[in-house]
């Protein structure tokens, strides 16, 4: 329903809490004590109120300051919910949209709000006196587009705030636009004040190897729907779902519009209730599909990019990141998502299938805002790698594989560890892969009835064997894609023989 803004709408009366104030009057103690065309940039996490603040910041500002606010957004869903909780502090305020093209009646308001081309748009036009604005607000300031209005405001004080102070392009430092950083409470001083949900992260191992990243820094579409369409992701996907988030209301980030539509399909083939969402949808079909979100307790949303800001929906128990990226902001506005607190959600689950949590941390871990502030090229230059971050995978068999050993107590092969011992009393790196074959011929021997079905048990080892070599050759000083796959088949043949070397010695020992 839309409203004249001429005429009064009761909206709640917001609270604030002693973290907001006490951030609210650091604020303005920089306002107060720096010049008046001062850029202030102010960092709190997604669900910590930042719209709640400034929204406080700009009622007090009008309160002793007889000139005018005008607050940017990127998204125009943001425009809408700002304007709200402003008028919830009382402040009048006017939205700026595409589809006002005069302003005869700006005198009327001291408070603006609008998105970064439309405003640029009525400034080349004239059609904005701007002369006594003395305060800018910019929401989600890490994106790069509110540079341009920069030089229109150069005489206001400038406030940005973001979850993120890390540019979205590297070329753009933000420290080149803000005088200096205030930092706010963290998201675990949150999660233990009770404003936030506690995330329970659960990481699958996944190779990134044949994704390619773009001219903006992060993994290509292109390259991404190439490996989470196929049916192996699809089904890891799947089973993650099954085993951490049955029955939960769960919202999953995908990297591209055809990864979501199989993720759709994927889960609509298994019997769950399943909707799609993507910028391509228009207006009516996305509030539908978001009340349908809403109102459905164990409903699973498969979304691309849209969700990540400008999008509130507590009862979100689960998210799923079905994709990788290389954007520290990106990762903690989707993670955000399942971050609101209701009285009888304390935590949220989180499940990373695309290594995010050994790339950036997990979530609620500590942050060193102020050192990505002022060196944000040293920070990006030493986020792990995939490489690195692949050769530190742990195999986890799977339940149901495990269970075909059930004979073998211990299955763990530590190759690392029995490599550095090898060394250590002078032996050929070659042990290694001896123990190993060692174990596995055991394994498979102890847990069958017959040799074939031994060897048919060795087949299924195959990702256990190609982790186990590729922890093996990160321990030789040199080693070759093509002497690695080499070694997997040599050992494969290897492992063959051996079983067939150690059913003969179990008919043996039986006969005896």
């Amino acid at each position: 329903m839309l409203h004249n803004d001429n005429i009064p709408v009761k909206e709640e009366k917001k609270i604030l809490y002693d973290y907001q104030k006490s951030d609210i009057d650091a604020i303005f103690d920089r306002m107060d004590n720096t010049p008046p065309n001062y850029h202030l940039l102010y960092q709190l996490p997604t669900g910590g109120g930042k719209t709640v603040i400034f929204s406080e910041i700009v009622r007090r500002y009008l309160e002793y300051h007889d000139k005018k606010v005008v607050v940017l957004t990127h998204r125009i869903e943001l425009c809408k919910q700002t304007s709200k909780i402003l008028k919830g502090f009382g402040v009048k305020n006017k939205v700026i949209n595409s589809k006002i093209k005069l302003l005869e009646d700006q005198e009327d308001y001291s408070c603006f709000v609008a998105m970064v081309e439309t405003l640029k748009n009525r400034l080349n036009d004239e059609l904005l006196a701007i002369e006594n604005v003395g305060l800018v607000i910019i929401d989600e300031a890490h994106y790069n587009s509110f540079r341009k209005l920069f030089g229109s405001f150069s005489n206001a004080f400038i406030l940005g705030v973001t979850a993120t102070p890390l540019s979205s392009n590297i070329k753009k430092p933000m420290n080149e636009n803000y005088n200096e950083l205030i930092i706010g409470d963290t998201i675990t001083s949150l999660i233990n004040k009770g404003f936030l949900a506690k995330a329970v992260t659960y990481t699958y191992n996944v190779g990134l190897s044949s994704l390619k990243v773009g001219i903006n820094g992060d993994y290509t579409v292109k390259s991404s729907d190439d490996l989470y369409s196929n049916m192996v992701m699809q089904e890891m996907l799947l089973h993650s779902y099954t085993e951490k988030s049955l029955g939960k209301k769960t919202l999953i980030f995908n990297n591209g519009i055809s990864t979501s539509l199989y993720v759709y399909e994927t889960f609509r083939a298994a019997g769950y209730e399943i909707r799609h969402l993507d910028n391509t949808h228009n207006n009516e079909d996305r509030k539908e599909i978001l009340s349908w979100f809403k109102k459905t307790p164990d409903a699973i949303l498969t979304s691309v990019g849209i969700l990540t800001t400008g999008f509130d929906e507590p009862t979100v128990e689960t998210i799923i990141l079905n994709r990788a990226t290389k954007s520290l902001t990106l990762y903690y506005q989707m993670i955000g998502r399942g971050s609101r607190k209701l009285d009888h959600k304390n935590t949220f689950n989180v499940i990373d299938l695309g290594n995010n949590a050994a790339r950036f941390g997990l979530w609620s871990e500590p942050v060193n805002w102020q050192h990505i502030f002022k060196s944000p090229e040293y920070y990006l230059e030493n986020l792990r790698a995939d490489a690195e971050i692949e050769l530190h995978f742990k195999y986890q068999m799977p339940h149901d594989l495990r269970l075909k050993f059930k004979n073998t107590p211990d299955i763990d092969f530590d190759v690392d560890e029995i490599h550095k011992v090898a060394i250590a009393q002078n032996e050929r790196s070659k042990v290694v892969l001896d123990q190993s074959l060692e174990q596995h011929s055991i394994m498979c021997v102890y847990n069958t009835e017959t040799l074939n079905e031994a060897k048919a048990l060795a087949r299924e080892l195959h990702d256990d064997i190609e982790c186990r070599i590729k922890r093996y050759s990160n321990c030789l000083s040199h080693c070759s894609k093509n002497y690695r796959e080499w070694l997997v088949e040599d050992y494969k043949l290897k492992l063959t023989l051996l079983i067939g070397k150690k059913y003969r010695e179990k008919i043996f020992a039986e006969d005896d």
